[in-house]
């Protein structure tokens, strides 16, 4: 079986790479790293979209935060903020910040300082302020933020001094730090900012990124590549590799075919059925670990008669959860009763779970005066995410079985971009998607998943609004004590068993498959890759 992959890829690369993909340059073959990844970013700023790919793209290979988790025990640590304070009564967090951090030099950006208090002003204020010059630029949409209403918490954020910064929030939040160790809390530059405004072109800021990462941006070619250049000074020292290759490649049998040839580096997602042959390759290397997400089946609760509790509580029933675990993740996952994994410090182990009943389901929609031949549609993903590794192979399955108890399901599905754009018009009736961890703190699921402010930025795939929930969300970020905090977690999972939503499906591994001659590369289960730190071994 490796033997005929082997000569899949000669003939599938050679066929369709060489003419226009990077990774045949000698130099990145000499002194460079390649990764296979799976989709075009919608932009270089993780400020403007939550998706895993745009993050990946950007997030840690450009850029830096005032804090980062740190990628094995999840602690909180620093970053641009060499320590923080944060007042007794919780409103003001002071940030002393790092010296001598520089900003990219690039062909169309030369920094005439370095980072200071004024970048951390113009990043945050950017996406909190209406008036803000910038704010607007790119469409004035800052999805993970707006679903948190973290711009209404914050009074004020002010310069102490070139290199102190006070954040001053209307009331306390238990999650504030942890979401500025986020993907979506990058710091940019201000005075490259300043530039683009004289220049009248300010959307360049987030096409043509500058930030102070370990990466500099060089070129980026929609569905071929992005090209990276190393960052010389980087504050935590050069990286090993002089250049950095996105390599973009949606089909994951075609990123196995690079990986083993060589042309790739690094493979994002790899498919369930192609793991033991990862194994069992001497040339590469199987990364996994437990993920903190979830995947599940979203119904658009803005649409009748997904509207109706009972309706969405009997679709659940007609769904055999353990078949979809079996046949789909294989034996990578765990079947999920809540939104939280079991890794989360607030997981539930007792959480009410729908059961596989399709005789009860058919009473529930018969009931609900739904008859049998009712039409709908199920969105399936077109990408792979660790959450849900074949979005379609399950849809297929679902159908089947909504089919059992008389329901007739069409399968939808688009390119990402388009898709996600759907999505966020309302236009599905269902949707099998999820959600990785942005952080540790359990409000990363509740808040952006279900909350109503959620809707707007399209994080809430159900949209659903339900006021009673929101306040037993903003409850428990009101106070520190995690026991507290299980407690208001705990009735918000059973106020969501009731209303379903959504249902919870599983709770999956992260995969990344790598060449054996790459080294220090970890799967971040808090969001984007970083290769920063990777060294590639050259023989």
């Amino acid at each position: 079986m490796i033997n005929g992959l082997r000569f899949f890829a000669f003939v599938v690369v050679s066929a369709t790479i060489s003419a226009c993909s990077p990774v045949s340059n000698s130099d990145i073959k000499v002194n460079g790293l390649v990764f296979c990844s799976e989709s075009n970013p919608s932009s270089f700023n993780p400020q403007l979209d939550t998706s895993g790919t745009t993050a990946d793209a950007s997030a840690h290979q450009i850029y830096d935060r005032l804090l980062d988790f740190d990628t094995e025990s999840g602690n909180i640590v620093p970053g641009l903020a060499d320590s923080w304070l944060v007042s007794g009564d919780g409103l003001v967090y002071t940030f002393q910040l790092k010296r001598r951090v520089a900003f990219h030099t690039t062909p169309y950006f030369t920094p005439t300082r370095t980072f200071n208090a004024d970048d951390v002003l113009f990043s945050i204020n950017r996406w909190r302020q209406v008036e803000h010059p910038y704010h607007k630029v790119s469409g004035g949409f800052y999805p993970y933020f707006q679903s948190l209403d973290l711009a209404d918490n914050i009074v004020a954020v002010k310069r102490i001094n070139g290199y102190r910064v006070e954040i001053h929030l209307a009331q306390p939040d238990s999650s504030f730090l942890a979401n500025l160790a986020t993907d979506f809390a990058v710091v940019l530059s201000a005075e490259y900012g300043q530039q683009l405004i004289e220049q009248g072109t300010p959307s360049a800021i987030d096409n043509r990124p500058i930030g102070t990462g370990p990466y500099k941006f060089v070129e980026y070619r929609p569905n071929h590549f992005i090209r990276f250049e190393r960052h010389d000074d980087y504050w935590r020292g050069k990286v090993n590799q002089a250049q950095l290759v996105f390599d973009i490649t949606p089909r994951s049998a075609l990123r196995l075919a690079k990986l083993i040839t060589g042309e790739c580096d690094i493979s994002v997602f790899p498919a369930q059925s192609e793991l033991d042959v990862i194994r069992d390759n001497r040339d590469l290397e199987l990364l996994e670990k437990p993920g903190l997400n979830v995947g599940f089946w979203a119904f658009n609760t803005q649409k009748p008669p997904f509207d109706n509790p009972d309706v969405r509580r009997a679709l659940a029933m007609a769904i055999d959860k353990n078949t979809l675990l079996d046949t789909v993740y294989f034996d990578s996952a765990r079947r999920a009763t809540s939104l939280l994994p079991p890794s989360s410090w607030a997981h539930q182990s007792n959480a009410d779970d729908i059961n596989y009943n399709p005789v009860q389901a058919r009473r529930l929609l018969q009931a609900s005066g739904i008859e049998p031949g009712f039409e709908m549609t199920l969105w399936a993903m077109p990408v792979q995410r660790a959450y849900n590794p074949n979005a379609m192979k399950m849809a297929r399955l679902m159908q089947s079985y909504l089919k059992d108890v008389g329901v007739e399901a069409t399968i939808v599905s688009y390119d990402w971009t388009t898709f996600r754009n759907n999505l966020q018009q309302g236009l599905h009736d269902s949707v099998l998607i999820g959600w990785s961890a942005d952080n540790v703190d359990p409000d990363n699921f509740y808040r952006p998943l279900l909350t109503c402010s959620a809707i707007p930025t399209g994080t809430n795939r159900a949209m659903w609004c339900n006021p009673a929930y929101d306040e037993l969300i903003e409850q428990a970020l009101l106070v520190n004590d995690t026991e507290r905090r299980k407690q208001i977690y705990a009735q918000a999972n059973r106020m969501l068993y009731e209303q379903m939503p959504l249902m919870p499906i599983a709770h999956a591994f992260r995969f990344q498959a790598q060449r054996n001659n790459v080294n220090n590369l970890t799967i971040n289960t808090y969001g984007g890759v970083r290769l920063g730190g990777v060294v590639k071994q050259y023989d």
